[in-house]
């Protein structure tokens, strides 16, 4: 099948000055941000694709091959590791505050990267679920489905990236108790390694801007001074 935008076979739209332009690939779970890039870029002359799931994302990159891809990093469908030369703890930060769910830098060990992504895997729920009982807080505002892998805010479901799952399950399961970030990492990406435990922090702060009603006076996942991060909410019966 041959994709067109107008009457002219994608990959062939050229601007006035001749050079080609385009397809464009965008690929973001929400709609309204689809169509305002495809708008702004089909103005400038861009034939434009667009993709809501990683599945589609690559089914549309192997069929069109694209110039150029717009990526939303947190796909809820799609876990993302970085594998980037940037080494630096900032570069760690910011790709994790984007949405990525791990970041290993360059050079690095094969069995390490391995091991990271039987970590994402496993979080992004390929492993049987450890209770059956959904885990309810405060009158069921929050809801957390271990056998259906989901968690639902106010009835609504919460897109979360397969680390901030791993965060909040570990959290919501000793509501109470304190863990230092060391802990947190050691639970969340499934063994033991060195660390930069700022990243903990980034995580923490995209999970609470998506299940707080306020994120900046958080109430459920609280900060304890001087350890890390406990779950404040309370479990109802």
């Amino acid at each position: 099948m041959t994709l067109t935008v107008g009457d002219r076979p994608i990959g062939e739209e050229r601007d006035e000055n001749g050079p080609v332009r385009g397809p464009i690939l965008v690929v973001d779970d929400h709609q309204p941000i689809r169509d305002l890039i495809r708008r702004y870029l089909e103005s400038e002359g861009f034939a434009v694709l667009t993709a809501g799931t990683g599945a589609t994302a690559l089914e549309l990159f192997g069929s069109s091959s694209p110039a150029l891809v717009v990526l939303d990093l947190g796909l809820p469908d799609t876990p993302v590791l970085i594998l980037s030369a940037r080494a630096g703890e900032e570069d760690r930060l910011t790709g994790l505050g984007l949405g990525a769910d791990d970041y290993v830098t360059k050079p690095f060990s094969p069995r390490e990267l391995t091991l990271r992504v039987h970590a994402i895997l496993r979080r992004a729920g390929r492993e049987p679920a450890a209770e059956a009982r959904p885990l309810r807080f405060d009158g069921g505002a929050l809801v957390i489905d271990v056998d259906r892998h989901e968690a639902l805010r106010d009835g609504s479901p919460l897109s979360l990236t397969p680390t901030e799952w791993g965060l909040l399950l570990a959290l919501a399961e000793h509501p109470g108790r304190a863990f230092t970030r060391a802990e947190l990492i050691n639970r969340v990406q499934g063994y033991e390694y060195e660390g930069y435990e700022r990243t903990v922090d980034a995580h923490v702060k995209n999970l609470r801007r998506k299940i707080e009603d306020d994120p900046r006076a958080p109430r459920l996942v609280e900060t304890v001074t001087g350890v890390g991060y406990r779950f404040g909410g309370h479990r109802d019966a």
